[in-house]
């Protein structure tokens, strides 16, 4: 029976975890909308402020793996501090920055922070009530999505009122209260994977993630067919060979490969990719779309605080679909939210694709995309989390963000490189250019549904009603600190 005290204990945790969590997704979007005021302010151009983007893509999409893995073996608590102190320290730096090779290291510092995600869903998987797991994973998910809209409606005001340094001042004080929080309040995990690091795998993840992100963020600008991306791109290719290669021998291996060949697991993370490219080319594109001025021949004209309010209806949506994930998940299964979750956000673009005259069809397609991506988002870490034992929980959930974030950095560049096809004489792009990237946004989030088809029906406990994967032979050690290893890999 749940004691008081335990209850009070997990849910301080949990009100720990959504500041950091909150904070680290803030900070991903912040800057999105006020890029031509960075690029004033530390006197650079429009091609080179872009890398205040990519450094921070880079940098998270390396560190939050290994940072995942460090919690595993290390404490998931420990390293989840150290992931707040590194989302201080860059903080700092980026608010005081008044040059842009300092803006682009604090932003790098800023990335090793990635890995309050995978850290938080361990620290629930491994201290909280089997049956609070599904929900607080599902909540913790939606709000990185949440808190990334809510950067983009926050960044005008912020700018406007108090100047772009509160940025990054404000992110910072959320940082520092979650970090001291977490070191007096969160108990650390006692779950620990046995091993160490290996670097070499280290280094040849962080080699192809480089080569691929690097490739595909600049080749709009670069050029597609350019010997430059060409290069990084097989380059890529190669290094995601050999590190598959090395990985599979490895005595210690930083992701492993049999966990990843989970069907679960494999299927989970095809489904963030789609996602990814749906949901982070829209906060990238949805706003330049509403800016354009009806002179165009389409768009509203909005100014960035504008823009941000019409798109509030995806951080509202998903919100509210988190906090119903718990239950819907007991009612529907995670299977089910997911496809269903793919499909509303599908039909979300098709609408803003084919009809954007009016502001309240912009509102219908941004409500349709939150509910879509909060049912997926929530559903898509359940399935990670209930899929792997606990020692690897924040690994996987980690290689589950990073291939969002891959599919994000494709999504982007993708539609930049559909919408900027045909672009007028001043630069301004044709309504056609917005209307296939939408359209094609739509037709990658809705092939999720598809990927999660392949997804095993989840094992219901009927006394806790927690759903457990059926790749697991003994469920009941999957949420039993110190459990073995049971994946099973045949999948």
């Amino acid at each position: 029976m749940e004691t008081a005290s335990r209850r009070a204990s997990y849910q301080l945790t949990f009100a720990v975890l959504t500041v950091g969590v909150g904070a680290f997704a803030l900070l991903q979007s912040l800057v999105m909308p006020v890029l031509p005021t960075l690029e004033s302010a530390l006197g650079t151009t429009q091609a080179d402020i872009t890398w205040v983007l990519t450094a921070y893509l880079l940098s998270a999409s390396i560190f939050t793996p290994v940072m995942g893995r460090l919690g595993d073996m290390h404490g998931k608590k420990r390293v989840f501090v150290v992931a707040l102190a590194a989302l201080a320290v860059g903080s700092v730096l980026a608010a005081l920055a008044t040059s842009l090779p300092v803006m682009i290291a604090a932003r790098v510092i800023q990335g090793i922070g990635g890995g309050v995600l995978p850290l938080a869903f361990g620290i629930i998987r491994d201290e909280f009530p089997e049956e609070k797991v599904v929900g607080a994973v599902g909540m913790i998910a939606a709000l990185t999505a949440v808190g990334a809209g809510l950067g983009i409606v926050l960044a005008g005001p912020i700018v406007t009122v108090l100047g772009y340094h509160w940025l990054f001042w404000i992110p910072l004080i959320m940082v520092v209260l979650a970090g001291l929080a977490a070191q007096i309040l969160v108990p650390e995990s006692r779950v620990r994977t046995a091993g160490k690091i290996n670097w070499l795998t280290a280094l040849l993840l962080s080699g192809w993630l480089v080569a691929l992100l690097l490739g595909v963020s600049q080749a709009p600008s670069w050029g597609w067919c350019s010997p430059i991306v060409i290069g990084l791109l097989v380059a890529a290719a190669v290094l995601v060979a050999l590190w598959v290669t090395v990985e599979s021998r490895s005595a210690n291996p930083l992701i492993d490969m049999k966990m990843m060949r989970i069907r679960s697991v494999w299927a989970a993370n095809l489904l963030a990719l789609l996602m990814g490219v749906g949901m982070y080319a829209a906060f990238g594109f949805l706003p330049q779309f509403l800016q354009t001025p009806p002179s165009a021949g389409y768009g509203f004209g909005a100014s960035v605080t504008e823009s941000g309010l019409m798109l509030l209806p995806v951080s509202v949506g998903m919100f509210a679909l988190g906090l119903a994930s718990g239950r819907l998940a007991a009612r529907l299964g995670s299977k089910n939210l997911l496809i269903a979750g793919s499909i509303v956000s599908a039909v979300g673009y098709f609408v803003v694709a084919l009809v954007h005259e009016t502001e309240v069809e912009i509102y219908l397609a941004m409500s349709l995309v939150g509910i879509g991506f909060g049912l997926a988002f929530s559903a898509m870490s359940n399935v990670v989390v209930a899929a792997v034992p606990p020692e690897q929980t924040g690994v996987a959930s980690g290689m589950n963000a990073n291939i969002r974030t891959i599919g994000g950095a494709l999504g982007a560049a993708c539609m930049a490189t559909v919408v900027t096809a045909g672009a007028s004489s001043s630069g301004v792009p044709q309504e056609s250019g917005y209307t296939h990237g939408f359209l094609m946004l739509g037709v990658a989030v809705g092939l999720g549904a598809v990927a999660a088809l392949f997804i095993p029906a989840m094992q219901r406990d009927t006394t806790t009603n927690l759903e457990r994967s059926p790749e697991l032979r003994h469920p009941e050690l999957a949420m039993i600190a110190g459990g073995t290893l049971v994946g099973d890999e045949s999948e």
